[in-house]
């Protein structure tokens, strides 16, 4: 779900040349400012931004709600503060006072976390029902929604925008386009058991229409057709085969099928490998950690275990080098499963997290540590769903492009 750096600039500067759709849907006048080296005390995380800033933060937040600590007044209110006016979110505005206009990159994914943040925290309707508002005045035709306003439909997006729809009590199901919701999106893109990977999602068809087995969109999609979010609970496991007829699939059919998938590819070594140019058999760990919370929220708990072994064994200098949205990856693992965060293989993921920006108003049952961002945190964070979206809106490819979730990484 981590993207490196170099590929998140590559795939955000791609995307650039597509931003007239979404920059036109957009409101008010000048364009967001370059991010100044001396980064905002509220933000999280001590990497450049400019890619990743508002989804770094929510996920942040919202992994603090889920282990019982109450974030720092000011990084909630760094986030409300990226909000444009017509309620969108752009990766990051160096100057949040200055109005959003055709040239602020706003996008889906962006917005849909920071809603999942702002919802779960509370007390945040007036921003999360103009972000609800602006996501479904993008949301396309075939019911999905792709990273950039316009942008043709990925699982990625589709999925956290299914999550953000969710958590702000919005039926996924019932925010349609033309008849058609994000549910109908999810299913065209769930690969038939009958060809290769069958039974996973792609995160986009090819030029020719054909699916690619994509894990990263996968897990994606597992939540988003189960109608989950980031933070997902462990779910009771289906009945039926492991693959759906596809001639009759159900979001929840197509949630199992992908589910078989992710627990077969991780059958032989607990963790699921890169698939970023150069990164041949090297351990994807932020996506790994994205299929232990699919598997679980999809009920087969059983086969989180090993994976989940593997993170606690093989994830902290992954976590220490990317930074804060890592450490919320692993505590959205942790949750899901019902794992301590606080002893993750021996590692205090809540303090960690806290360690990377302002100190929480209240640490839980951790004592919460200074402000000193101490994390590395090279890569920003930046999840394989997100970079995902920004690689394959700009056409740069098909397979993996990025985050938590490979902008650039894509199927």
């Amino acid at each position: 779900m981590i993207v490196r750096r170099s590929a998140a600039v590559l795939a955000v500067t791609a995307v650039i040349g597509t931003a007239a759709a979404s920059a036109a849907l957009a409101d008010d006048s000048s364009p967001s400012a370059s991010p100044s080296q001396a980064l905002p005390s509220g933000l999280y995380g001590s990497a450049d931004p400019t890619y990743d800033g508002v989804w770094r933060q929510s996920l942040t937040l919202l992994a603090q709600h889920t282990t019982g600590v109450k974030p720092a007044v000011k990084a909630v209110d760094w986030l409300t503060g990226q909000q444009c006016a017509n309620g969108a979110f752009a990766p990051y505005r160096a100057d949040a006072s200055a109005k959003c206009d055709a040239k602020t990159m706003v996008d889906t994914n962006s917005t849909a976390a920071a809603v999942q943040a702002l919802a779960a925290l509370g007390g945040h309707e007036a921003e999360t029902d103009k972000a609800v508002a602006w996501l479904k005045s993008v949301q396309n035709k075939d019911g999905g929604w792709g990273f950039a306003a316009g942008g043709a439909s990925d699982a990625n997006s589709t999925s956290v925008v299914i999550g953000a729809l969710a958590a702000s009590g919005t039926a996924p199901g019932d925010t349609a386009k033309d008849g058609r919701s994000p549910y109908d999106a999810l299913l065209k893109l769930s690969v038939p058991c009958d060809e290769d990977g069958g039974g996973a999602f792609a995160y986009q068809p090819d030029k020719k229409g054909a699916l690619a087995a994509n894990e990263d969109a996968t897990a994606a999609g597992v939540l988003g057709a189960l109608g989950k979010g980031f933070a997902a609970t462990a779910g009771k496991a289906a009945d039926g085969a492991d693959c759906a007829d596809p001639k009759k699939l159900t979001p929840g059919d197509a949630a199992r099928n992908g589910a078989a998938h992710l627990a077969g590819a991780l059958r032989g070594t607990s963790h699921l490998t890169s698939a970023m140019p150069g990164a041949k058999d090297q351990p994807d760990h932020g996506n790994t950690a994205d299929a232990v919370v699919a598997l679980a929220a999809a009920g087969r708990t059983e086969d989180t275990k090993k994976p989940l072994a593997w993170l606690e064994k093989n994830s902290g200098a992954w976590a220490a080098k990317s930074g804060p949205a890592a450490y919320a990856q692993l505590i959205f693992a942790a949750h899901a499963t019902g794992t301590d965060p606080r002893d993750f293989g021996g590692t205090d993921l809540v303090a960690r997290l806290a360690a990377a920006g302002p100190a929480p108003q209240s640490a839980g049952q951790t004592d919460a540590p200074g402000e000193k961002k101490k994390d590395g945190d090279e890569d920003g964070g930046l999840g394989v769903w997100w970079i995902v979206g920004v690689g394959l809106v700009a056409g740069i490819g098909v397979g993996f492009l990025i985050s938590g979730r490979n902008r650039k990484r894509q199927p």
